[in-house]
């Protein structure tokens, strides 16, 4: 075989003295989940500067690339878009937030807040996250939400409602497997059945809340009829 040609007859010279080199200049920084690692980490974000090298030293600009976001603990590269998903810590409390203005919209539109509905949401809330939730704490947020927007307990979900459930649930959907989706929609459903069966106002903000979860109407239905077969 020749010098400086490979197996097949080529010359590979080349390749070896002349290459391309990228230099990174952070830009930013802050904490992301990494799919590489699978848990929240350190980034650092970076945009690059390619050079033409010849025998390994820069000499041509090439253009810039990026810009990257690159794991402080892996060091692997990834696109920004990897930004768009949240921690760890930040979906827990999302969907903390989440389950918490459910129950709040459910015991609103039940009217009277039984007590057998406040224990079903305290308790739903509680194993989202709020451990210090009470009935209490929740019957007067109720009152304080519809004194708040004018609203008389029992209505139907009225625009502001909407928009709170859609504040709450919308950034959240994308992340949520369906059946993620689906149980925050039943965590509701059962509120509303603690205390009988569903009022049109309890269907209203139930489909409400399946709509902001991306769940089409037939399953919303499928789902609320689920909830009241006992298990």
């Amino acid at each position: 075989m020749l010098p400086g040609r490979g197996r097949n007859g080529r010359a590979t010279w080349p390749a070896r003295i002349l290459g391309t080199r990228t230099a990174w200049t952070p830009v930013g920084d802050g904490e992301f989940f990494c799919p590489g690692c699978g848990g929240d980490r350190n980034y650092q974000r970076l945009t690059g500067h390619r050079r033409f090298t010849l025998l390994g030293v820069p000499v041509l600009p090439r253009g810039e690339t990026g810009p990257v976001v690159e794991c402080a603990a892996c060091r692997r590269h990834f696109g920004t878009d990897v930004l768009d998903h949240p921690t760890t810590t930040r979906f827990s409390a999302m969907l903390r937030d989440a389950v918490h203005t459910v129950a709040l919209a459910v015991l609103a539109a039940g009217g009277c807040c039984a007590r057998t509905s406040l224990e079903t949401a305290a308790a739903t809330v509680r194993a989202a996250g709020f451990d210090d939730c009470t009935e209490e704490q929740l019957d007067a947020l109720v009152e304080a939400l519809a004194a708040d927007t004018g609203r008389v307990l029992g209505e139907p979900c009225g625009a502001g409602l909407a928009i709170e459930l859609h504040e709450a649930l919308d950034p959240l959907a994308p992340h949520l497997a369906p059946a993620g989706r689906e149980s925050i929609l039943l965590q509701g459903a059962r509120i509303a059945l603690a205390d009988g069966p569903y009022t049109p106002a309890e269907r209203e903000v139930l489909a409400t809340v399946g709509a902001a979860l991306t769940i089409c109407g037939d399953d919303v239905t499928r789902l609320l009829a689920a909830a009241r077969t006992p298990s």
